[in-house]
């Protein structure tokens, strides 16, 4: 090593340095509220998996099939509900589109929630809306909220303690445009610390690439290193810039980093020990092959896992033309993933202590922005009153007055429907379950009481926003 190469790493260390302070809220350490003696309830189980459908999934093409009209040109746009057929499932009262044959065959092990609702926050931003889903706040916020993997973590504590309690599958972490890099802002710790944060597998194909050193780098010359980072953090001359707390978090972080890289339980990572057999059976998507390593990972004791197809502004689920034809791509990326992920954990016996969610950020409609009477810019690029072109048919504006998420394992009810929508415009809810009492249902299930909260500057910071959040009971068997 070189003079060179050593002034470069002291500047990014100290570098570093100032981004976990900048990044930490306070600078004391965390403590439990007093919350009126909160007791929390008994696990119904030990890991949940977030299969995040990143853009915006259409309800109505998708778990919550409405009136079907062909692609025919000349046909009024405003006629049309759904852009695909309705099928059967192995549940007689439930029903969902052409595409998810799938998912309808294992419809008896879970339960389909139809009036998730959510708020138009202005434009309807995707960054928005996604902050909200995974933390249950609004930003902008005064601190850092904690996404749902990071309360997870913090309250539960690992399953293995070499396993990150957190893992993120499928998310970029770099590329993309400005509300691509806002994203990314809810994939944090929070004010829990960077400890608490995801462990992150953007491409879960090379999955097994991000549990090794680099190529060339032996075991001896990995620990050598580790050995002098620590050192280097040590007596870096901002050290003094953090307080304990959050020198403490930096420090747990590169200790369990340290750990995994150097356990046999890495091996859960590399998806290349499953038979070319089970990897055909997920499909060949990143979706498809992160459902894969989520199954290895829960067998391996992750906490809490969420994989995403990832956000990409005007593309995937994010469907503002060319709706129909993009969900019939993706539904052959989804459907064999979601169906193999809940068959191979119940022959394993882990689905009843898995909690699988399915759910985005929103739906979609045809016509309508938002919902009645919302003055939420219209962001559609097919815009016609009747169907001209393929592009013209599909749902391409987004709807938040009623979405659907599909829940497996986790204590969670069997062959259950729960809500509904109107069979015609405008597609509202009946007995809507807000985000709030969503979260509060999940972490219910997962034995954290709704109402836990954390002092941060002297202040409560509730796992539910201010502690509302009351769990949807009847989901639950």
């Amino acid at each position: 090593m070189n003079f060179e190469d050593t002034l470069a790493r002291r500047d990014y260390l100290k570098l570093l340095a100032k981004l976990f302070a900048a990044s930490l809220s306070g600078s004391a350490p965390l403590a439990l509220a007093d919350t009126a003696n909160v007791i929390h309830p008994a696990p119904k189980a030990d890991t949940c998996i977030l299969l995040w459908m990143a853009g915006g999934m259409a309800a109505t093409e998708t778990f919550d099939p409405k009136h079907y009209v062909p692609f025919k040109k000349g046909v009024p746009v405003e006629e049309i509900l759904s852009t695909f057929p309705a099928i059967d499932t192995t549940v007689d009262k439930i029903k969902m589109t052409k595409g998810l044959e799938g998912v309808a065959s294992i419809m008896d092990r879970g339960t389909l929630l139809r009036s998730h609702v959510q708020p138009d926050l202005g434009h309807i931003l995707h960054s928005r809306h996604q902050y909200h889903w995974h933390t249950g706040y609004v930003p902008p916020q005064t601190v850092a909220a904690p996404h749902m993997g990071a309360w997870m973590s913090k309250v539960l504590g690992p399953n293995n303690p070499v396993i990150p309690p957190f893992i993120s599958i499928g998310q970029p972490l770099t590329g993309g445009g400005a509300e691509t890099q806002e994203l990314k802002a809810f994939f944090t710790g929070g004010f829990f610390g960077f400890d608490h944060g995801p462990f992150h597998v953007p491409n879960p194909i090379d999955a097994a690439s991000v549990v090794r050193p680099a190529a060339g780098v032996t075991p001896d010359r990995f620990a050598n290193r580790y050995k002098h980072f620590r050192k280097l953090i040590d007596a870096s001359p901002n050290r003094d810039q953090l307080s304990g707390f959050q020198y403490e978090s930096v420090e747990a972080s590169m200790d369990n980093a340290y750990r995994l890289l150097n356990s046999p339980d890495k091996g859960a990572f590399d998806i290349d020990q499953e038979s070319a057999e089970t990897k055909a059976a997920y499909g060949k998507s990143h979706f498809g092959q992160g459902c894969l390593l989520a199954r290895r990972l829960v067998e391996s004791g992750a906490r809490f896992i969420e994989v995403t197809n990832a956000y990409k502004p005007f593309g995937d689920w994010d469907t503002h033309k060319d709706g129909h034809t993009t969900t019939a791509r993706l539904k052959t990326e989804i459907d064999p993933a979601i169906t193999q992920l809940v068959l191979d954990l119940e022959q394993r016996d882990l689905l009843d202590r898995t909690l699988i969610i399915v759910a985005s950020e929103f739906s979609r409609d045809m016509m309508t922005e938002g919902r009645p009477g919302s003055n939420a810019l219209d962001q559609s690029l097919a815009v016609s009153d009747t169907l001209v072109e393929m592009k013209h048919y599909g749902m391409h504006r987004h709807w938040t007055a009623g979405s659907s998420v599909l829940m497996f394992g986790g204590g969670i009810k069997r062959g259950y429907l729960h809500g509904a929508t109107a069979e015609e415009r405008p597609i509202l809810a009946d007995n809507p379950v807000t985000i709030t009492d969503l979260h509060a249902t999940i972490y219910t299930a997962m034995g954290i009481n709704p109402k836990t909260a954390f002092l941060v500057e002297k202040r409560p910071f509730y796992v539910t926003e201010d502690g509302h959040g009351k769990a949807v009971m009847e989901l639950f068997g």
